[in-house]
């Protein structure tokens, strides 16, 4: 997400960190460059042009010229100014008698059906029960698409080809109710364009089953395009919140920026991956900081309590400690790293100078490392992983065969290995002192 434009205004705040004194020149440069970067991320001219002048006005005056550290101050205002660009965070509204139904619309192939599975997924993993309904009969295999996005997360989905979207509406919203259901999804109908059909058979749905919130799903990839798009929805459906999706396939993402302060819709969710769990709840605090290359350390933990076995971890953590890690933990938590999701991403909410080394480095080439590391692991038997001194030139001839490797691949991994454990020797001798070693 952002890649480009996080790039480019770390390069503007670098040469405002070098600054022990700021003039307004220095700080009309700066906003030049600011300007430049937004506008070429799709941000819209508009929301620049509002962005750059509140940014200037506090940036010149006493709040900056009286800091410690001006560069860093002039960082923080960047940071808070775009955070009330971003718009304030708004929660899923799942208020009133159950079940509340929450109805998706958009365009075609701005992925309103994974969405709906995101969404099913997100809510039951709070304690809801949820129920999906394929409403939309005329795009070849949605309904197949859904009823499979069910069947993985256990979901029932009510769907019926020979009744118009309204009636299943209707239908579906019985049976939830008898059934004891929470929420209710409704995946509705999409086009190429926006059109009065579709239009009219979103408001025909709306009367028989009124939503406690209508999210717009639109793909955050066509940028300033998905401005129009939610004008449009607005213009005729009470839209309440938006979704925007694929934010990982875009290193622009301006419309993200841009959308909430020229439409007035609040940004509820961000899909940053295919898979169903890749559904995050909008934090502008917390974009604001990946975007200015901050990284995300909630996020971050966040995902990782959702992939680690917390009870694991710490058995793991205190063998580390007491340097009896071995090459089977060494596996354990690479597979762990896994589910926490693509490298790239986990590598973009590392912080600070860890996460720029990290943004240099080639997240495709370490994932490559990985995978290697894991296969060389996986060859090895019980005994040989749990005991490396027993790996001989013949053991080490078997793994790197059994791995697809050489020999000298073997080699390297047992010998980072080796190192890891004396660092972590080191570290329980010292009391943590040296732990920076780690991270470089």
């Amino acid at each position: 997400m952002f890649e480009s434009l996080t790039n480019r205004l770390n390069q503007v705040f670098d040469q405002l960190r070098r600054r022990g004194k700021l003039s307004e020149a220095d700080v009309d440069a700066a906003m030049r460059e600011v300007r430049l970067a937004l506008l070429e991320a799709d941000v819209h001219f508009s929301v620049v042009k509002t962005f750059i002048a509140r940014v200037r006005e506090r940036a010149v005056g006493a709040e900056v010229s009286k800091a410690l550290n001006p560069g860093q101050q002039v960082i923080k205002i960047v940071n808070e100014e775009l955070i009330a660009t971003l718009g304030e965070p708004a929660p899923l509204n799942l208020t009133g008698p159950k079940p509340r139904v929450i109805m998706l619309v958009g365009l075609q192939g701005s992925g309103k059906t994974t969405a709906a599975g995101k969404l099913a997924r997100l809510l039951r993993s709070k304690g809801e029960r949820v129920m999906l309904v394929a409403g939309d009969p005329y795009r070849p295999a949605a309904v197949q698409q859904l009823q499979q996005l069910g069947e993985r997360l256990d979901v029932p989905v009510e769907s019926d080809l020979n009744l118009k979207p309204p009636e299943l509406a209707k239908r579906a919203f019985e049976k939830a109710d008898k059934g004891g259901f929470g929420v209710m999804i409704l995946d509705t109908a999409g086009r190429s364009q926006l059109d009065a059909e579709l239009m009219s058979e979103l408001k025909s749905i709306i009367a028989k089953v009124p939503p406690v919130e209508t999210l717009l799903v639109v793909d955050s990839m066509i940028g300033q395009e998905a401005l129009n798009i939610a004008q449009g929805f607005r213009d005729n459906v009470s839209i309440t919140g938006l979704i925007l999706t694929k934010m990982d396939g875009d290193s622009r993402g301006g419309a993200a920026i841009s959308i909430r302060s020229v439409t007035g819709v609040p940004i509820k969710f961000i899909g940053t991956g295919e898979k169903l769990d890749a559904l995050e709840t909008y934090d502008p605090s917390r974009l604001s900081s990946r975007i200015l290359g901050m990284g995300d350390m909630l996020g971050l933990i966040e995902r990782a309590e959702a992939a680690f076995d917390q009870q694991a971890a710490q058995k793991t953590a205190e063998r580390m400690m007491k340097g009896q890690f071995t090459l089977e933990d060494f596996l354990a938590q690479m597979k762990e790293m896994k589910k926490m999701g693509p490298l790239s991403q986990i590598m973009d909410m590392l912080p600070g100078q860890m996460g720029q080394a990290a943004r240099q480095a080639d997240p495709k080439e370490i994932e490559k490392g990985m995978k290697q590391s894991e296969a060389i692991i996986s060859s090895m038997t019980l005994k040989e992983r749990r005991n490396p001194d027993i790996l001989n030139a013949s053991r080490r001839r078997r793994i790197a065969a059994g791995s697809g490797v050489e020999v000298q691949d073997v080699n390297k991994l047992i010998k980072q290995f080796r190192e890891t454990q004396k660092l972590m020797k080191t570290l329980q001798k010292t009391g943590g002192k040296g732990l920076g070693r780690l991270f470089g």
